[in-house]
């Protein structure tokens, strides 16, 4: 598995414009995923994940937000199952956000989001988010321009709020070409172990992919933030999107230089009889 993979690539700057046409779903930074050290590379960095949301949980002093969004069939599931394997679930946690319930619908768009944020020492996996408030509820013209326009400045502040108070927020635009969506949509329905996950819904969506390709470009230009930044993640090679992802997190929680708490005496002091 190749060591030297720009991650940085993958990033979206603040205040770029980004067109998704200029962005390859097909992209391996030239490598085939054909490497001989491949399942090793993968086990090494799953190991580093384990030991650092470890030391997350045992500090408990900051959180983290991941965020994934994409067209149906783009990996969210894969992601969470490859990326976070073998994590300790008593310190990760999955948040789906479906068709807003009618007490949902009651209150502010983000009422439900937040409710579901990590606590202190958490790592919480957003599959699907409050991005579908300028997604879905835009291309399906659910509430007025005027309202999901300014929605845009509302996430930002919100995941403002949430970078203040010591949540580092994690964002992936899983990007898959409409090709690559109409091959796997076909999987699922050649495959008896995966017709559940086919729905009446995949191909009314599936027609309009225009018109989420421009709410996603809308989305990933203005709301990619200092405190909350874009990743776009070339997701037509499932072994390609989870190595990234992996090392973008990695990364990341390296950077908090988190430590293991301390006994407030000294150990050697304790005498176990």
């Amino acid at each position: 598995m190749p060591k030297d993979i720009h991650t940085g690539r993958y990033g979206i700057e603040p205040g770029t414009t980004v067109k998704l046409d200029k962005l390859d779903p097909s992209d391996t930074s030239g490598f085939t995923g054909k490497d001989s050290d491949e399942p090793q590379e993968s086990q090494k960095i799953n190991e580093q994940l384990r030991g650092l949301q470890e030391r997350l949980y045992a500090e408990h002093k900051r959180s983290i937000l991941v965020i994934l969004q994409g067209m149906d069939t783009a990996g969210k599931d894969g992601v969470i199952h490859r990326v976070f394997q073998g994590v300790n679930p008593q310190g990760v946690r999955v948040a789906h956000f479906g068709v807003p319930s009618q007490e949902e619908l009651d209150h502010d768009f983000l009422w439900r989001v937040h409710q579901q944020t990590p606590e202190k020492g958490e790592i919480v996996i957003f599959n699907r988010s409050h991005y579908e408030s300028v997604l879905v509820e835009r291309v399906h013209k659910l509430v007025a321009p005027e309202v999901w326009q300014r929605r845009y400045k509302e996430i930002n502040d919100f995941e403002r709020l949430l970078s203040d108070d010591q949540t580092t927020v994690l964002k992936f635009f899983l990007h898959i070409s409409k090709d690559e969506q109409k091959k796997r949509l076909q999987e699922r329905l050649d495959d008896p172990t995966k017709e559940w996950k086919f729905s009446s819904n995949d191909l009314p969506e599936r027609r309009l992919w225009d018109e989420y390709m421009s709410a996603y470009e809308d989305a990933l230009s203005k709301t990619s933030t200092k405190w909350a930044p874009w990743h776009w993640i070339p997701s037509n090679h499932k072994w390609f999107r989870d190595l990234i992802v992996s090392r973008i997190i990695v990364k990341m929680m390296e950077k908090l230089d988190m430590k293991y708490p301390k006994l407030s005496q000294d150990p050697k002091s304790i005498i176990i009889k």
